[in-house]
């Protein structure tokens, strides 16, 4: 448990600020910094306020509860807080997608009068454990978090750590030294840009229980975590061999080395139930911020987890987007394309499609945030760099006018995943005539042009071959005659 927490001063000061002139009872939001265990230290880069929900309610208002018995001017005692914590939790879900490596959602923080925060311990518990849950996907290894009150009447700051348990009272609540002071300056840089490419094999019917796309690739990326976990790495070029900080200044580039391992998938793509293979290919753009007094091998450990976070984060997305109703109309003439489209991908079941499938992932995006950091997002197929802009001032409340859409980084290429029908499907796709792309999460026919050009493409491959028979009959007519006039 972190034994003292700094906040940037410049940003916390913005809050304080703009807070104390809004003349609001209450607002909640979210803590976006780095708990280090190493330290037993917090660090908290900036204060994100929950946006008001669907209907344009606050996600956090005072409840007066008046007593008859009491005098009016005691009835001030008995407010408390009430919290929409499903909103926070989506909120703090949505925003842990955004956060590069070494940048989490911590927590928590409620602006309020100290009555209003002493009478509200079990809501803010309930609070803090929806956001817990709602990130524990992205974020396996939490298991603390911050509850920061701005206190207005009296005007101080307060600080309590909670370490996050299957239930969260009261006496979960610790208090912990708090100060303003610079963190966001004395911030590492370190990135790496990673490529992946995995093969799951797709088991018939009766090899295994029913698989899902998405219950397919949430086991990959558990594995997969696990092998990255043993992957050592190389900073600027030099193998890390000791557990000491980053001595030099600017950005540093990791390079991530596996070990030799015996592929289990390649086993298990020889078994005589399975009936395809499923390709997951792309790179992804990993960045990571590290305090100067921390060791590199953190860095690393927040480089990897980054890795596993953004491409949980696409299957995530891929899902949300699922979710929608489907356009049939953008689907072709074939029947079991057709039916197929009707079903939501996070819910198609591999082991039951017959047609090969091509699936765009959404890219990586970095956006500019504080003090030369950057923050991301993950842009689709069909989604421009003004729905980027959309999101960072609905979410992480920065100014829409702020965000210069010519400096928002595109540093991924196309990540992309296929379907194959067959093992010959994944030596060669373009010999499958019945293939389909899936552009976002609508599953399309290619045209038959494209059949043309596959049959087109085979009677060219084949004239190499009958020149090739020709040249050996002639070969051996020309001997037999060369033999028989001898």
């Amino acid at each position: 448990m972190v034994k003292a927490v700094v906040g940037e001063d410049t940003r916390l000061t913005s809050v304080e600020d703009r807070l104390s002139h809004s003349a609001i009872p209450a607002e909640v939001g979210l803590v976006i910094g780095k708990l280090s265990s190493v330290l037993d230290r917090g660090f908290v880069f900036d204060l994100i306020p929950t946006p008001s929900n669907d209907d344009g309610e606050p996600a956090c208002s005072v409840l007066e509860t008046k007593d008859v018995k009491r005098k009016p001017s005691k009835s001030s005692e008995s407010s408390s807080l009430s919290i929409d914590s499903d909103w926070v939790a989506e909120h703090a879900r949505q925003v842990s997608r955004m956060l590069l490596g070494g940048m989490k959602v911590v927590g928590i923080y409620v602006w309020a009068s100290d009555t209003s925060f002493k009478n509200s311990t079990m809501i803010l518990c309930q609070a803090i454990k929806a956001v817990s849950d709602a990130i524990r996907h992205l974020d396996p290894s939490l298991n603390e978090a911050l509850l920061i009150h701005i206190c207005y009447s009296p005007r101080r700051w307060n600080c309590r750590t909670c370490l996050l348990s299957s239930s969260i009272t009261s006496s979960s609540l610790r208090p912990c030294d708090f100060k303003l002071g610079k963190v966001l300056s004395s911030l590492q840089r370190f990135r790496c840009s990673y490529r992946f490419n995995f093969r799951l094999p797709i088991y018939g019917e009766g090899g295994s229980s029913t698989q899902t796309f998405t219950d397919t690739l949430r086991k990959e990326l558990a594995i997969h975590a696990k092998e990255l976990n043993t992957a050592n790495a190389m900073i600027d070029g030099d193998l890390v061999h000791n557990d000491e900080p980053c001595n030099s200044d600017g950005e540093h580039e990791i390079e991530l080395l596996f070990p030799f391992m015996k592929d289990s998938r390649a086993e298990a793509s020889t078994a005589k139930n399975v009936t395809g293979i499923l390709l997951f290919s792309g790179s992804v753009f990993s960045y990571a911020y590290l305090n100067v007094k921390e060791p590199v091998s953190q860095a690393i450990a927040d480089i990897k987890a980054d890795i596993i976070r953004s491409l949980q984060s696409r299957l995530d997305i891929i899902c949300d987007e699922s979710e929608q109703d489907l356009n049939p109309t953008d689907v072709g003439d074939n029947g079991d394309a057709d039916e197929m489209s009707k079903i939501p991908i996070s819910k198609l079941i591999l082991n039951s499609s017959t047609k090969a499938c091509h699936l765009r992932l959404p890219r990586r995006v970095l956006v500019p945030w504080l003090a030369g950091m950057y923050i991301c997002d993950y842009l689709q197929p069909f989604e421009s760099l003004e729905v980027v802009k959309e999101r960072c001032t609905e979410l992480m409340s920065m100014e829409h006018s702020s965000i210069d859409a010519s400096k928002i980084s595109e540093v991924e290429t196309e990540t992309s995943l296929l379907i194959a029908e067959s093992m010959w499907d994944v030596i060669s796709p373009a010999t499958s005539a019945s293939s389909f792309c899936l552009g976002g999460n609508v599953e399309r026919t290619r045209g038959e042009d494209e059949s043309k050009r596959t049959s087109n493409t085979s009677t060219a491959s084949n004239v190499p071959m009958l020149v090739g028979i020709f040249v050996l009959l002639l070969s051996i007519v020309l001997g037999f005659m060369l033999y028989q006039s001898d």
